[in-house]
């Protein structure tokens, strides 16, 4: 069963990358389900746990995602670059309504480079939901979503 998980997981990143640039919700989705992977397995130390999480956490990703505009992907660039490592930053997007909270963790180096794990909270539409998002440096010192 683990093995099914692993070839799921797997197959789901690699249909994301397929057919060019990606949507803001296809991008939320895939953060979304890795997220998601994450605390279901802390939570339910099992497969089915796992994809549960995994599930929730996409659907989760890809509202999140494709609610976010170019202000709000400016202000989680901010986040990234100067946000204090467990102290929430917070903004409200005057055009959509939607209101942002995001939680930035410690940079680690790692084989993709520097990298930079957040907790997003958000508010869409009145209704609060949360995931996880990782960005990572690229050759020209600017965060990009992974």
């Amino acid at each position: 069963m683990k093995r099914m998980a692993v070839v799921l997981a797997l197959s789901i990143f690699a249909l994301s990358s397929c057919g060019g640039q990606l949507t803001k919700g296809q991008a939320g989705a895939g953060m979304g389900a890795a997220g998601g992977a994450v605390v279901g397995q802390a939570i339910g130390k099992s497969t089915e746990a796992t994809l549960i999480g995994m599930a929730v956490g996409t659907m989760l990703g890809y509202i999140v995602g494709n609610e976010m505009d170019k202000f709000d992907r400016q202000q989680l660039n901010n986040v990234y670059e100067t946000g204090v490592s467990g102290q929430p930053s917070a903004w409200h997007n005057p055009d959509s309504g939607n209101r942002y909270s995001v939680t930035p963790q410690p940079a680690v180096q790692g084989p993709r480079g520097t990298c930079r794990r957040a907790e997003i909270q958000a508010v869409i539409d009145g209704r609060r939901e949360t995931t996880y998002s990782t960005a990572c440096r690229d050759d020209y010192g600017q965060w990009v979503l992974q």
